[in-house]
């Protein structure tokens, strides 16, 4: 084993941490944290975030500093990422993006510049990386256009009209996000500049690495307390979240046993000499393949020259300081998980995400003030691994994020932010890991304890990570949009907004229902053609027993899953191939108590199975137009009934040869040269066994298609009680 140490000794403490600051002097300040919005004084507050906005805004161009002539700003560090010239442009073109939406500017400043900053920070699909497309403009004009907007963001925080306090439907909430974007830009550049070939790269005084380093320390596992955690930010909350944030969610996390330190260069290279790379079954399948692709051998950011390591910083390599945490992948974590292990006869893993919520609960930690390596305070770089206690551990904040076994998720109660609607949804595919704690650079919001970021788990941050000891599996999270059209468009009928004060079509016909009701039984209620499930959890506010049958699985699927105490997470058309995202469960309807009382079927309403019998109430809604043969079911739906009980019908009568054939239609012809209602059909069918009990009324619904398409349409309602 090869250890080169640093010649600064040091005694690990916090006072190490002051040491540092002191030696650091000179270096750029620490970056403020997120302000409190609550704040009522509108001078008070503009003065807050002039400050804010500044520092934010000129770190970010001091950042780009560390480039090493104009060709650097060309050249991509890493193919899957733009060259860096895209990343400066960016968070000042995200800026007018934002002032735009909220209507806090009228006009861009540079069309052609504001188009192609616009997008590209992720391997997703409307990513363009192709430089052939592009015709980059230069630093010093990119340099011009910053200018730009840096008035125009200036002259709105002095001058535009400002009510307090400042929330998420606020117009200078664009503001803040255009803040807190760049500060995550700040962190994901300097990331890149990291990956960027020495040539190209400099060191300047504010971005100055720290030097402290010593003897790595033995890593320990340390006892967690079982215990509830509960995560999301309130909506009140008086300091800047994004979308994902927001939500609640509660967990029991059992006990379980959790490494004292981050896992240090020196713990880590015990797996690198022990073939760790070469054995495959060291690692999971998607983490092999990112090896075998990569070929990689040891971390990215170790060099290795003859017997000795060194690694990478931001913008110099130096001797390897084995006490500071190795950085690598989710992938790399997860196979030293799987190699210690081995090694131990323990179930290590990474940390779920409540389970590291659990340790900074029981650390006691209160942010800001716990001292931590965040916000550049102590130098561009790590430190040592114990340097700042949190409890009975270290760095459970900053120093490098910690990845988590958690895919990003919504919380319950997740909406996106209209003027920003791909900041989450689009990790969340399953694809995507949490990272927690934050880094020496993270700042803001990036900082916050309930700050939620996530990255494709190849990729790499300023991030390492801790291991725990569990024999609990990490909780199987599907978090994948349903993006079935026809399937979202029924699950926002049945359970999301009303449209031109229309009510909810399933609330209102369990309401009428209700009606004729009255005093008579309501044991077991049918559901037939229940779709997304909607009336049929509705009628189990008043039956004991309801079953919801369709003929389709994926519309049944969804409501299983709610049944299960699910989230379900859909997107609905804007226009094109734009959408809206968003959530709905139970609970946010007051449904979740009656739950247990809904069982679903997939079936065909004309040939049910016979179990399917002894009902006191039928509800069939908008059904029977589309059914292959409507008089079959009507003919033997009095089987499935109690004598005296209720078949409830509602249709709009949308006669259509791809559902039901022209001979097979109910009413909507001439019969005997006579008009022949679908009303005339039906009681030619039912008055053997039933008696209409009241006139037909006709009752409103609205199904939105895009933003500005939606079915506006009349289904007629009937009653009709079994007699025979």
């Amino acid at each position: 084993m090869n250890q080169t140490t640093s010649p600064l000794a040091y005694s690990p403490s916090f006072s190490s941490a002051q040491a540092l600051q002191q030696r650091l002097a000179g270096s750029a300040p620490p970056l403020q944290p997120s302000p409190r919005l609550d704040v009522m004084q509108a001078d008070t507050l503009r003065a807050t975030l002039k400050q804010y906005f500044l520092q934010t805004f000129d770190c970010y161009e001091s950042l780009f500093s560390c480039l090493n002539g104009d060709e650097a700003f060309y050249r991509k560090p890493i193919a899957l990422r733009h060259p860096l010239i895209f990343y400066y442009g960016h968070t000042a073109t995200f800026f007018i993006n934002k002032l735009l939406l909220s209507k806090l500017i009228e006009q861009r400043i540079n069309p052609h510049f504001e188009s192609i900053f616009a997008v590209g920070v992720d391997e997703m699909s409307w990513d363009d990386l192709d430089d052939s497309r592009y015709d980059w403009p230069t630093p010093a004009q990119v340099k011009h256009y910053r200018d730009q907007v840096r008035a125009t963001v200036l002259e709105i925080i002095e001058q535009a009209p400002l009510s307090t306090p400042i929330d998420w439907q606020h117009p200078w909430w664009s503001i803040l996000m255009g803040i807190e974007h760049e500060r995550i830009h700040l962190e994901t550049s300097s990331v890149l500049i990291r990956q960027h070939a020495l040539d190209y790269v400099q060191t300047q005084p504010p971005w100055r690495p720290n030097n402290l380093s010593g003897t790595a320390p033995e890593n320990a596992l340390l006892p967690v307390a079982a215990g509830r955690v509960q995560l999301g930010k309130d909506r009140h909350d008086p300091v800047y979240g994004w979308d994902n944030e927001y939500g609640q969610h509660q967990a029991e996390v059992a006990a379980f046993a959790a490494s004292r330190y981050l896992v240090s260069n020196q713990e880590f290279l015990a797996f690198v000499e022990d073939a760790g790379y070469q054995n495959a079954n060291n690692w999971e399948d998607e983490g092999w393949q990112w090896r075998s692709f990569a070929q990689a051998e040891y971390p990215t950011f170790w060099r290795k020259h003859g017997p000795d390591w060194s690694l990478r910083l931001m913008t110099e390599e130096v001797p390897m300081p084995w006490d500071w945490p190795v950085e690598v992948n989710y992938h790399e974590a997860k196979a030293f998980c799987h190699w210690k292990a081995k090694q131990t006869g323990q179930p290590v893993r990474l940390p779920t995400e409540e389970e590291w919520y659990r340790l900074v609960q029981l650390a006691g930690i209160d942010e800001p003030s716990a001292p931590a390596n965040l916000a550049l305070a102590y130098g561009a770089s790590s430190c040592p691994v114990n340097t700042f206690p949190h409890g009975d551990f270290y760095d459970l904040r900053g120093n490098v994020w910690q990845w988590t076994e958690t895919p990003i998720y919504p919380f319950p109660g997740f909406v996106v932010h209209p003027i920003y609607d791909d900041f989450s949804t689009p990790t969340f595919d399953g694809r995507h890991n949490l990272i927690k704690g934050g880094s020496w650079i993270s700042a803001g919001n990036e900082a916050e304890l309930a700050s939620r970021y996530a990255f494709r788990r190849h990729f790499f941050q300023h991030a390492g990570f801790r291991y725990v000891v569990s024999d609990q599996e990490p909780p199987a999270i599907q978090s994948q949009y349903e993006t079935d059209r026809l399937v979202s468009e029924y699950l926002e009928f049945q359970y999301g907004r009303e449209y031109f004060g229309v009510a909810n079509f399933a609330q209102t016909l369990v309401q009428l229902a209700l009606t004729q009701l009255a005093d008579r039984p309501r044991r077991k209620a049918l559901d037939i053609g229940c779709a997304t499930g909607r009336a049929s959890f509705e009628l189990a506010r008043y039956f004991d027993e309801v079953v919801g049958i369709d003929f389709s699985a994926r519309f049944i699927q969804n409501g299983v899953k709610l049944a299960q105490g699910e989230t379900l997470h859909y997107s609905i058309c804007t226009e094109g191939e734009l959408v809206d995202y968003y959530a709905c469960d139970l609970a946010q309807l007051g449904l979740a108590e009656v739950r247990d009382k809904v069982q679903f079927y997939q079936g065909d309403a004309c040939n049910l199975k016979a179990i399917f019998r002894g009902y006191d109430f039928i509800l069939a809604a908008n059904l029977i137009d589309r059914l292959h043969h409507p008089a079959q079911f009507l003919s033997q739906i009095h089987t499935r009934l109690n004598m005296g009980g209720i078949l409830m019908l509602s249709s709009p009568y949308t006669w259509m040869e791809e559902h039901t054939v022209r001979s097979e239609w109910l009413g909507g012809f001439k019969k005997d040269g006579e008009n022949w209602s679908s009303l005339d059909g039906l009681k030619a069918l039912l008055e053997p066994h039933f008696r209409l009990m009241t006139e037909p009324q006709d009752i409103p619904f609205v199904i939105r298609e895009t933003q500005r398409k939606f079915q506006h349409t009349y289904a007629q309602v009937s009653f009709w009680e079994r007699i025979v």
